[in-house]
């Protein structure tokens, strides 16, 4: 508050002093005017003796009165400003100093009398106190769901390696096997996290080059086909051939993590995989055949740690990072993606990027 009531006085001796200089410059004025008047028409001897040019003593009065209004009326108007300016002022540091004490929810309040740069800094004060709250609320939510998702696979393996040192356990090959599936399953986990956290930050590397990125996905869906088998779907794959200016390691990742999570949540069914182009650029297409995605969910399914509900979920499982590495790298390539529901009732996920002429292309 000391420094409002700083800027208010400094506020007010600057409106008197204008008002002084005013009232100055308008009396010096007036005998400026007078002294050239009399010396292009200089005035006769009787004007001379009747000492015409000079304030009589009413004119005196009127123009100290005057002046005493004119410095009433300007530090009226100066309080008046400067209430219009410190409040918001006010308002705006006692909320950061609240802020720093810890309170996300401290907001700056406006008056409607404020003037539009000061009721503006509110505005952009509270936008940033809720952006700070969002990501508060965002880092506390990926810190739970990180952990919920490491406790799993690392209970398993202590409980485990705990057996094999106590004789709980006979050690064989199958059980080596469990182990080192959880390990794995450690390992995507911490990949998807680094992907996602540096998709966002705008520093995932890609290895861009031209390629067939037809045989590169043709190979990955290959390799991903006995699993969608054995739950159930059947594999289609309409694969436009030709040169792609992409990172096509990153684009198998990418498709990977679409086919795991069709064989997780959707209903058993034909799956098709599509690559080709539009006006719009490159496109990869996965959909399957339902149950569908809710239209409020589908805005958010590309968010980390997402789940459905569960009317679409065949198996519960999966770290829920998949569709987020998938948007992370559509991102990285200056694309976009996008979910949608199908007449059929399928969903269908869908990547897009824009072409990059060969001539121009860059290996990073």
């Amino acid at each position: 508050m000391n420094l409002g009531n700083s800027l208010s006085r400094q506020i007010i001796l600057s409106m008197t002093a204008v008002v002084l200089c005013v009232i100055a410059l308008a009396v010096v004025g007036s005998y400026v005017f007078y002294a050239l008047l009399w010396t292009l028409s200089p005035p006769t001897e009787l004007e001379l003796e009747a000492d015409e040019w000079l304030p009589s003593g009413v004119e005196w009065l009127w123009m100290g009165l005057t002046t005493c209004v004119s410095l009433g009326v300007g530090v009226a108007v100066a309080i008046k400003l400067s209430q219009r300016i410190l409040m918001p002022l006010n308002s705006v540091a006692a909320s950061l100093r609240r802020l720093a004490d810890g309170d996300l929810d401290a907001r700056a309040a406006a008056p409607d009398l404020s003037l539009g740069e000061a009721a503006l800094l509110v505005d952009n004060f509270n936008s940033m106190a809720s952006r700070l709250k969002r990501m508060a609320e965002e880092q506390a939510f990926w810190n739970a769901a990180i952990a919920h998702e490491l406790r799993t696979p690392l209970t398993i393996l202590r409980g485990r390696l705990q057996g094999l040192a106590e004789g709980v356990f006979q050690p064989d090959t199958s059980l080596f096997y469990s182990l080192l599936g959880q390990v794995e399953g450690l390992t995507h986990l911490v990949e998807d996290l680094r992907v996602v956290g540096m998709g966002d930050n705008g520093y995932l590397a890609l290895e861009l080059r031209n390629v067939e990125l037809a045989e590169a996905l043709e190979a990955e869906a290959r390799l991903f086909e006995p699993s969608l088998e054995n739950a159930g779907f059947a594999l289609h794959l309409q694969l436009r051939q030709g040169l792609v200016h992409c990172d096509p390691g990153r684009m198998r990742q990418a498709l990977r993590a679409l086919l795991d999570n069709i064989a997780r949540h959707a209903t058993p069914g034909n799956v098709s995989v599509q690559l080709g182009n539009d006006e719009r650029g490159h496109f990869l297409r996965v959909a399957d055949e339902g149950p569908g995605i809710d239209e409020a969910f589908a805005v958010h399914i590309f968010d980390a740690f997402q789940r459905g509900e569960t009317s679409r979920s065949r198996a519960q499982g999966g770290s829920g990072l998949g569709l987020a590495v998938v948007r992370a790298i559509t991102l990285a390539h200056g694309g976009a993606v996008a979910c949608r529901t199908l007449v059929s009732g399928g969903t269908v996920f869908e990547l897009s990027w824009p072409i990059t002429p060969l001539s121009n292309s860059k290996t990073l």
